[in-house]
């Protein structure tokens, strides 16, 4: 009989697409990862992986166990899901991803909450992009992933994912005290056109999001400052070395020296939820939705929801 342990190393490695990234997925060690594979092709006796360049691909074997075990997996959860719903207790464990404003501004109250209605429950906060925390949700590694995307950019959601919205979150100009617009009741952001920007890294998705939308508002300048942290593009705002567009949500305190001017028509992203489509019935993720829901709708008035 083949073991399901092993079943799940295979998974993570078709998944994550090395032996170093199921390791990761899996908590593991890679030796470990290789041990569970060169046990599982003893069990079917056949070659599951191949060496690709410096790294390693299924075989066409590999791909259909691979396959197999996607399913067998997704129904051991539905299993599960489906025991726990018919006990009704909200109890074990449960794993949030979150980007990092929602992270700060929502993630918080939801734990709170889920802490005081149901004491047996052990629920934990990881702080992911969503593409990272996508890729864990499918893999199971966390429950719920909570992502956003833009009206004009949405995020694709892969199969076997489900979704609810959580909030509209609205984006502000901050710029320096000193600068003349910061009397201003709201601004167009094409009237920002000379200006320098902070933004994000290149490699997050906020980064292509203000690239997009500021070329649409013929604003040619490029982003002169990265920072991943809100607070230090506030920082930078306040120095006077460009001017920054930074979400509702998890903002805090205004910095000395910078003031926060509404655009018109107000940028908004949208954040909302993901689970496994298998795990949709059992009582924790349930419980943690409801949660997150109240935490964005207490929210919501600030985030222009």
């Amino acid at each position: 009989m083949l073991n399901l342990e092993r079943l799940r190393t295979l998974h993570a490695v078709s998944t994550t697409g090395s032996v170093r990234g199921a390791a990761e997925a899996l908590h593991v060690t890679t030796s470990a990862v290789s041990q569970q594979l060169s046990r599982l092709e003893h069990e079917v006796g056949q070659r599951l992986l191949e060496k690709q360049g410096r790294g390693i691909r299924l075989t066409d074997a590999g791909d259909l166990l691979a396959e197999h075990a996607a399913r067998l997996l997704r129904q051991v959860e539905l299993a599960e899901t489906e025991l726990a719903d018919r006990r009704g207790t909200v109890a074990g464990t449960l794993s949030v991803a979150a980007f990092a404003t929602a992270a700060r501004g929502l993630v918080p109250s939801m734990l709170r909450t889920l802490r005081q209605e149901y004491p047996d429950l052990s629920a934990r906060l990881v702080e992911l992009e969503p593409a990272e925390a996508i890729a864990q949700l499918r893999h199971a590694d966390v429950d719920i992933a909570v992502v956003q995307d833009w009206p004009e950019l949405p995020l694709a959601v892969p199969a076997g994912l489900s979704s609810a919205p959580l909030l509209d979150d609205v984006l502000d100009v901050a710029l320096p005290c000193s600068h003349p617009f910061t009397g201003r009741a709201a601004l167009a952001l094409d009237e920002l056109r000379d200006e320098d920007w902070v933004g994000w890294p290149s490699d997050e998705v906020c980064h292509g999001w203000l690239e997009n939308t500021l070329r649409r508002n013929g604003i040619e300048h490029p982003i002169g400052h990265t920072a991943s942290e809100h607070s230090t593009q506030l920082a930078l705002v306040a120095a006077g070395l460009g001017a920054a567009i930074i979400p509702r949500l998890g903002r805090g305190p205004t910095p000395e020296g910078v003031r926060f001017v509404p655009l018109l028509p107000a940028p908004r992203r949208r954040v909302f939820a993901l689970w496994r489509n298998s795990s949709t019935n059992r009582p924790a993720r349930r419980a943690a939705l409801r949660a997150l829901q109240e935490a964005a709708r207490q929210c919501g008035a600030g985030s222009g929801a």
